[in-house]
C-alpha cells in the first residue's frame, strides 16, 4: 500500500459495498439491503430520452446543466411550494452523492465542522472527512421517533462550527421532520450563522404530511444549499443526476470545482431529467402509491414476528427495525438472517453508532417478495 494517500490507507471498506459483495451468495436471495427499486424507470422517460440521444443530445452541456432543465427545476419550485429560485442559483450535478461532495468542499476550510444527525447517510462521514471537514454526530432516538432534539443540536455547536446537513424524510430511520422541528432548526442556524445543507432525496416520500423545503422557511435562502436528486423520486438510480439549489456565488464556486472533476452530468440523463419533470404528474403517483403499500405491508409484519420492532413509518422507503429483543450484536443478526433465511439487510451501525440494534430493510421489491423474505425470517429461532 505504500503509493496510497496516508489519509486513505486505514480505510476499509464500506458497508454499502460490503453488502454487495453477497449478492451473489445465494441463488435465492432477497436483497432488501440497498435503496435500488426493482421499479424500472418509467419507459416513457426511457424512450423520449434516446429520442434526444438520436437526435444528437450526445455532447458536452453547459456546465451548469443544460439550461432547459435547470429552467423547469425552478418552474417546479414556484409550482410546488410557491418558491421562486432563478437558473443562475441552480447546477446540474453527477448524482446527489456527487452534489454533497461538491457542496462540501466549496464550503469547507480545513478543521471545519459540519453537524450530521445520526443515524445517517452512510457517505455523509467519509465526504466531509474528503472535504478536510470534521463530521460532529448529533445522536436521534427512537423513542423520539429520530428527530432532532433542538436542546442537543444547540449543545453540539461550537466556534468551529460550519454547516448542519439535514435529511428529512430520513435515510435510514424514516423520520420525517415536521414544520415546528425545521423552524426550530431554522432559528439556531439563523442565530449562529450555520449553512444548513438540505439533503432532500426523498421528497415524494411522506405518507402523512406534505414536505416542507426548509430553504423556504423565513430569512433560510441566504443560508441553504439543497441537493435533489432523480433516483428515486423519478425511480432513475441508475441515471445518476442530481442538482444544488443555493446562492449564485455558491453555484459558481461549485461549478469551478466540478469542471476539474467531471465537468458536466452526462447529456442523455440530463434530456431524462427533464422528461421527467414534464411527465412528472403520471409516474409519480403510481411509485409513491407501490412504495407506500410495501412500506406499510412491511411494518405489519415486523410487528408480527417476536424481538423485532419498529416505529410506524412517516416516510422514505426504509425501515430501521430494533432488534435488541434478540440479546445478538446487530452483526449477528444481519449475518445469520442472511445465511439462514438468504434476505440481505445492512447493520444499523452502517448509519453511525446510535444504529447499534438495528437493522435497515429496504422495500425496494415487490410485496410478493416481501412476503416470502419475512415468511422466511419468521420461521428463525432468534424471532
Amino acid at each position: 500500500m505504500k503509493y496510497i494517500s496516508k489519509r486513505y490507507s486505514s480505510k476499509t471498506i464500506t458497508p454499502m459495498a460490503e453488502s454487495m459483495n453477497h449478492t451473489n451468495e445465494y441463488e435465492d436471495l432477497i436483497d432488501l439491503s440497498l435503496g435500488d427499486p426493482d421499479i424500472n424507470t418509467d419507459i416513457r422517460i426511457i424512450d423520449k430520452a434516446f429520442e434526444d440521444a438520436r437526435d444528437g443530445h450526445t455532447h458536452y452541456t453547459d456546465s451548469l446543466g443544460y439550461l432547459e432543465l435547470r429552467e423547469k427545476i425552478c418552474n417546479y419550485y414556484k409550482e410546488q411550494y410557491s418558491y421562486n429560485i432563478d437558473t443562475k442559483e441552480c447546477m446540474i450535478t453527477t448524482s446527489g452523492c456527487h452534489a454533497m461532495y461538491l457542496v462540501l468542499e466549496a464550503i469547507l476550510d480545513d478543521g471545519d465542522e459540519v453537524i450530521i444527525h445520526e443515524p445517517y447517510f452512510t457517505p455523509y462521514k467519509e465526504q466531509v472527512e474528503m472535504a478536510r471537514g470534521n463530521p460532529i454526530f448529533l445522536k436521534t432516538y427512537e423513542e423520539d421517533e429520530f428527530k432532532i432534539n433542538i436542546d442537543n443540536l444547540e449543545k453540539s455547536i461550537t466556534d468551529k462550527t460550519k454547516a448542519i446537513i439535514i435529511n428529512t424524510p430520513n435515510n435510514p430511520t424514516g423520520a420525517c421532520f415536521d414544520k415546528n422541528t425545521l423552524q426550530d432548526i431554522a432559528r439556531i442556524c439563523i442565530e449562529k450563522d450555520i449553512v444548513v445543507i438540505a439533503d432532500d432525496i426523498y421528497t415524494l416520500f411522506m405518507y402523512e404530511d406534505e414536505f416542507i423545503p426548509i430553504t423556504t422557511l423565513d430569512k433560510m435562502r441566504e443560508r441553504t444549499i439543497t441537493i435533489g436528486s432523480f433516483s428515486k423520486d423519478y425511480a432513475m438510480t441508475g441515471w445518476r443526476i442530481g442538482y444544488i439549489l443555493g446562492s449564485d456565488y455558491i453555484i459558481q464556486t461549485i461549478r469551478s470545482i466540478n469542471e476539474n472533476s467531471v465537468f458536466t452530468a452526462p447529456s442523455i440523463s440530463q434530456r431524462a431529467a427533464i422528461h421527467a419533470l414534464d411527465m412528472r404528474n403520471k409516474v409519480q403517483p403510481s411509485i409513491k402509491d407501490e412504495y407506500r403499500k410495501r412500506i406499510y405491508y412491511a411494518y405489519e409484519r415486523i410487528k408480527s414476528i417476536p424481538n423485532m420492532s419498529v416505529i410506524k413509518p412517516k416516510g422514505s422507503i426504509y425501515l430501521f427495525v430494533n432488534i435488541k429483543r434478540t440479546g445478538l450484536t446487530t452483526k449477528e443478526v444481519v449475518d445469520r438472517i442472511l445465511n439462514e433465511a438468504h434476505v440481505l439487510t445492512i447493520a444499523g451501525e452502517a448509519f453511525g453508532e446510535s444504529g447499534s440494534g438495528y437493522i435497515r430493510i429496504a422495500v425496494t421489491q415487490s410485496i410478493d417478495v416481501l412476503k416470502e423474505a419475512f415468511d422466511r425470517i419468521s420461521t428463525m429461532d432468534i424471532f
